[in-house]
């Protein structure tokens, strides 16, 4: 009734709330600066990525400090290291070389980088994820 004498719109800000919580406006300016307000939320948000660095079991120091090198960049910027190490043929055999490569790896970047999943082993893969130190 109110609404009609306005000549605006009864728009129903909570419908679940008891008793439901309503609004008397004029509905398209109502949605036009709801989506405005969400847009802006969206633009503030930071978007992670996951950024992959490979690694092979038989690697050599200064190539794991390089890979490492690598790996610091992105994680100055945020974004998530995964460091995989892919095991192939005969590789499987000495599957805890791997466990020390990715450790190695991870005290290399322990200045900048924490351990956010410990080194598990997936089929022939053995992965780490790095973020990150706040």
């Amino acid at each position: 009734m109110m609404a009609k004498e306005a000549e605006l719109d009864l728009i129903k800000i909570a419908p679940t709330a008891k008793p439901p919580v309503c609004k008397i406006a004029d509905f398209g300016k109502f949605r036009y600066e709801q989506t405005r307000r969400e847009k802006e939320a969206k633009k503030k948000q930071k978007i992670t990525e996951v950024k992959e660095i490979r690694l092979s079991p038989n690697i050599d120091d200064n190539d794991l400090a390089t890979k490492a090198n690598q790996a610091r960049k992105p994680l100055e910027h945020g974004d998530k290291v995964k460091a995989s190490l892919k095991f192939r043929g005969r590789e499987m055999a000495h599957m805890s070389n791997g466990k020390e490569i990715l450790d190695q790896f991870a005290e290399l970047l322990s200045d900048v980088a924490a351990i956010d999943k410990a080194a598990k082993l997936e089929g022939r893969n053995m992965i780490m994820f790095l973020t990150q130190k706040k």
